[in-house]
């Protein structure tokens, strides 16, 4: 893996794949030290430009950015991700285990597959961006 990364981190992630919106925001809310921000490039005023990225691939596989500008895309930036979490929670012990020679070709290979299938899971509403398809689980909204 790359050099561990300078936060704020950056996470690019598309706001209407259920499955991506669900797990990226679950890290939202663990985020106690502010050290994750959530950039939805779904929204309709994002703009991969200024970051160097075209839509199909900013699109395509998970970026994260730290404050330096380094870029970790797909597996790396789950590792990344779980940087931001200390190592004795799972989130940190999952950043350490991704790391195994083993473990990180399986996560790419593994990544590589559901990045190919990603545009066919459910999408989400419109109406979810207001928290309005949350309704029943206690919040009205994430961001």
């Amino acid at each position: 893996m790359q050099t561990k990364p300078d936060f704020p981190l950056r996470l690019l992630y598309d706001g209407a794949c259920s499955v991506c919106a669900t797990e990226i925001e679950r890290y939202g809310r663990m985020d106690r030290e502010g050290r994750l921000i959530l950039v939805d490039i779904s929204a309709p005023d994002f703009d991969p430009v200024p970051l160097g990225f075209s839509r199909d691939e900013i699109m395509y596989q998970m970026h994260a950015i730290d404050r330096n500008g380094t870029v970790y895309r797909n597996v790396e930036a789950f590792w990344a991700i779980w940087q931001a979490f200390p190592a004795s929670t799972i989130l940190g012990l999952l950043g350490a285990f991704i790391t195994l020679p083993v473990v990180k070709p399986v996560a790419r290979l593994c990544y590589k597959g559901f990045a190919r299938i990603r545009k066919y899971l459910p999408k989400r509403d419109v109406a979810c961006t207001a928290g309005s398809c949350r309704i029943g689980n206690g919040r009205t909204g994430l961001n």
